[in-house]
């Protein structure tokens, strides 16, 4: 009887097994068609475009750069006059001293002749307490504020800016994250083109800028990392970026916008309470909120995304680092779906309850626990003799095979639109990555993921330390070679 019920189990199983792993390589392909569909409309549609235009432009809507700031005396100086030359007619810059304990706040005040103000300020957005608004007395820096409050983490420093936001448009970013200097304007236009739409975020590519040169705040050489785990999220950003999120912007389907560079309506921000201090995935529950606020609300709307380079982050290289972030990253995944379970299946929220949501559970969410048992059931089958090792081969093959044709077509994809990496022995370099990562890296990825998962059950939160080891100047390069016999 008993072993009656195990076949049938193994049987199932099976099938179930068999059935998950075709619905990974359909929707991946479904998604390659649609990102190449909406980045050609993309292109074509922006092939002469003026963007002077939104600059010059009286309608021009206002823009609030908020950015966090947590021990970031080393760099914060050069990122803040970094952010004070983009290229836009109207916005301010609010950097928000989330109680950093080193001499962030110092320098500042130091480097812009700040003085603290008598700032009425108003929490119309509960946050942490704030201890003073600095402006400065030089009118070169009149766009800039300084908001200095207790520590209470990135969304609770966020909610801070926003309550102090004078504009329409937030643009929530890493404080040491780099923008192009026309970021704005291009971020800006889809909230200025909305038709029947109301438009009510924009997301933005992240860019890897470990390994490339930085002068005055950009990018001047584009190089891929030189480590293989760097390297390896090149291609996983070009799979997130320009396939994956144009994919959902194709059928408006996008439920996540990064939390280093997106832009957002301010009123319905605030209408919705503002960032989520209590998860750690606040830029995806933030958007997942707004969303079903507007479903709740019958009103037309849709999230953008803006498939341009346009802002550089340096990524973990190291394996404890890389670890930490995908820990969090996988239980701040939990934590948002959770919280909104309600609009899974539910036909009022349209494509983001019939397909995102049950996409993000199943294949997001699920998936390391799901491969994790996969593998094992697998090798039992193969060691008991229950699963031939021609069909075991067979199938190993295919899928490896499907991984690498999604990764060069998302290199594929970067080549044609903006073709950033020109050196060959880069684009050799990421080859070889492809062709790798499927035994060095994703076994760890799953590792992680479920690691991420044992965390949430065990409630252990936080953000884990992030260590950077900085941008590298091009002038670093220059003083290399001055000093290479």
């Amino acid at each position: 009887m008993y072993s009656i019920l195990f076949n049938i189990l193994v049987e199932i199983m099976g099938i179930l097994f068999l059935v998950y792993s075709f619905s990974i390589i359909t929707i991946y392909l479904v998604m390659a068609a649609l990102s190449a569909l909406e980045m050609r409309d993309h292109l074509r549609k922006n092939k002469f475009a003026d963007y002077h235009d939104v600059i010059t432009s009286p309608v021009s809507p206002g823009i609030s750069i908020i950015a966090p700031a947590f021990n970031e005396g080393r760099n914060i100086v050069q990122n803040a006059k970094s952010l004070l030359t983009l290229h836009y007619s109207r916005y301010e810059v609010i950097i928000v001293n989330d109680g950093s304990k080193d001499d962030s706040l110092e320098r500042m005040v130091e480097s812009f002749d700040l003085v603290k103000t008598d700032y009425a300020y108003n929490y119309q957005i509960a946050c942490k307490n704030v201890r003073g608004v600095y402006k400065s007395t030089n009118r070169s820096f009149s766009k800039l504020t300084i908001v200095d409050k207790e520590n209470g983490g990135k969304a609770d420093a966020l909610n801070a800016g926003i309550n102090i936001a004078q504009n329409e448009i937030l643009a929530c970013i890493d404080v040491d994250c780099i923008l192009s200097s026309d970021s704005l304007t291009r971020m800006v236009r889809p909230f200025m083109e909305e038709t029947h739409r109301k438009v009510i975020a924009v997301g933005g590519v992240i860019g890897v800028a470990n390994n490339c040169d930085v002068k005055d705040g950009t990018v001047t050489k584009y190089r891929v990392p030189d480590t293989l785990l760097g390297r390896f999220q090149v291609i996983e950003y070009f799979r997130a970026f320009l396939m994956g999120r144009m994919a959902w912007t194709r059928i408006n389907g996008l439920m996540l916008i990064s939390g280093a560079f997106g832009f957002f309506k301010r009123d319905l921000v605030l209408k919705v309470g503002g960032y989520f201090p209590k998860t750690v995935g606040e830029d995806m529950e933030l958007v997942v909120r707004m969303r079903r606020y507007m479903n709740e609300e019958g009103i037309a709307h849709k999230v953008g995304f803006v498939p341009d380079p346009l802002c550089w982050t340096e990524v973990p290289e190291t394996k404890g680092v890389l670890s930490r972030q995908r820990n969090r990253w996988m239980r701040g995944t939990i934590e948002t779906l959770q919280l909104h379970q309600n609009i899974s299946m539910n036909p009022k929220h349209g494509v983001l309850g019939m397909v995102s949501y049950p996409f993000w559970a199943i294949f997001e969410k699920w998936a390391p626990i799901l491969e994790f048992i996969g593998i094992i059931y697998t090798m039992i089958m193969v060691f008991t003799g229950d699963i031939s090792a021609l069909y075991f081969i067979a199938l190993f093959v295919l899928i490896y095979c499907f991984s690498i044709l999604i990764s060069s077509f998302s290199i594929l994809y970067e080549e044609v639109a903006y073709n950033n990496y020109k050196d060959k022995t880069d684009l050799k370099k990421l080859i070889k990555t492809i062709i790798l990562e499927p035994f060095l890296i994703h076994p760890l990825l799953v590792w992680w993921g479920l690691k991420g998962h044992w965390h949430f059950i065990k409630g252990k939160g936080g953000w884990g330390e992030m260590i950077r080891t900085g941008f590298k100047k091009a002038t670093d390069k220059q003083k290399v070679s001055a000093v290479t016999p």
